[in-house]
């Protein structure tokens, strides 16, 4: 399966004013970047603009700013860190109305290559309510349109979507494509057998996922606290384990079309608990391990066991496309990291394409060393899984087609 959407590849920027949608969204600390991970994933797109002989002006959100412009989510520690990684000036236009008299000025003065930040894109009201009048300031600073940020892309908001109302010349940046390449193909079009492995707290932010792969999947995993709400709706003893009662008609439905349609439908055999949850997080914590449908009341399911790591290991193994959202358990604490980590061994050794969807899941693959080894992850958290839900993203269906 193709794209379908033009690439920076196929953009003429020579000599244009290109205005780059991008993820800078990054976490600080008193005025401090504490982890650079979105800035340097943006860095091909850049770069390549700068090649071609584009006049380059960089627009993002930082944060949630309440009430308009807020010092503390300014961008401009974003410009220092970006110009020691491009080894060149970017010029920081700091404008609290992004499109002021700075902003204008730094565009007008530019050159090929040369590169512009705007201030926080949030810090007008008007961009996450998707108004034109923003969308049409920002248009008026350049020619062509580059939309590098799939994080923001489930978000119709100015600088994401509405621009594209004005500049007709539009393309996906290099992490956007890689995002619709993986995320895209690897759902919709798979080389099987097919696994998703579905983890994380609540059944209720996985509805409309789990119905949709049901319909692609050959097996579905089921882990994380979620799988507690299955097991209630088989009828088990679950303990204290986070459950939703609300939702257990909707498991009943969904193990039932499972069944219906052939897929594999695995939940734990066996599970780690525990007298409470860990307080703090990672703090030290005895646990048991008991089969799924023999859990004690009064003690909380925190993790998958031994069995269920086997079992759902030998699932990935099998597979040659494997999609992973959501942790197996608690995975910030080391004794309940065990289910989480040997899913994640099972993808580093499997012979498939292995796509990581954003949030926890991605953190968990960082943390525990195996990042390196999937083919791709995610930088999406909310647009991921609005991705494996089988939405069309605001952000990426405003872009030109190929």
């Amino acid at each position: 399966m193709g794209l379908g959407k033009k690439t920076v590849e196929e953009l003429d920027v020579k000599g244009k004013r290109v205005l780059v949608r991008c993820d800078f969204n990054v976490p600080m600390k008193e005025g401090v970047i504490t982890n650079d991970n979105r800035i340097v994933a943006a860095l091909p797109t850049i770069k390549k603009l700068i090649e071609n002989g584009g006049k380059v002006i960089l627009c993002s959100h930082l944060g949630k700013p309440k009430n308009g412009p807020e010092e503390k989510f300014s961008l401009a520690p974003v410009a220092v860190r970006l110009s020691e990684l491009l080894g060149k000036n970017v010029v920081f236009a700091n404008d609290d109305t992004v499109v002021g008299e700075q902003a204008k000025a730094a565009v007008a003065a530019m050159n090929d290559g040369d590169v512009v930040l705007l201030q926080n894109t949030r810090f007008r009201k008007e961009e996450t309510k998707n108004l034109p009048e923003f969308s049409e300031e920002l248009a008026s600073l350049a020619d062509c349109y580059v939309n590098d940020a799939f994080g923001s892309a489930h978000r119709a908001h100015c600088s994401t979507a509405g621009v594209t109302d004005y500049i007709k010349d539009t393309a996906v940046g290099y992490l956007m494509e890689k995002e619709i390449r993986y995320l895209g193909n690897a759902v919709n079009d798979p080389v099987r057998p097919f696994t998703a492995i579905l983890g994380g707290a609540k059944v209720a932010d996985k509805l409309n996922v789990i119905s949709n792969l049901l319909e692609k999947v050959d097996t579905l995993i089921i882990g994380g606290g979620m799988a507690y709400t299955f097991l209630a709706a088989k009828g088990y003893e679950v303990g204290s384990s986070l459950v939703d009662n609300e939702k257990i008609d909707y498991c009943k439905d969904m193990m039932k079309k499972a069944e219906e349609k052939g897929v594999k439908l695995l939940l734990p055999v066996d599970t780690a608990v525990a007298a409470s949850f860990p307080d703090p997080i990672d703090a030290p914590i005895d646990v048991q391990m008991v089969a799924a449908d023999a859990m004690p009341a009064g003690m909380m399911g925190l993790d998958i066991g031994p069995e269920t790591e086997k079992l759902f290991a030998d699932a990935v193994l099998a597979s040659k496309t494997v999609v992973w959202n959501g942790p197996m358990g608690v995975f910030e604490n080391p004794t309940l990291a065990a289910g989480t980590l040997a899913v994640a061994k099972a993808m580093a050794e499997a012979d498939a394409t292995t796509v990581i969807g954003g949030g926890d899941s991605a953190a968990a693959v960082m943390q525990l060393g195996f990042g390196d080894k999937m083919t791709h992850i995610s930088t999406g958290g909310g647009a991921s899984l609005e991705y494996l839900e089988g939405k069309e993203l605001p952000g990426i269906a405003c872009i030109q087609n190929a």
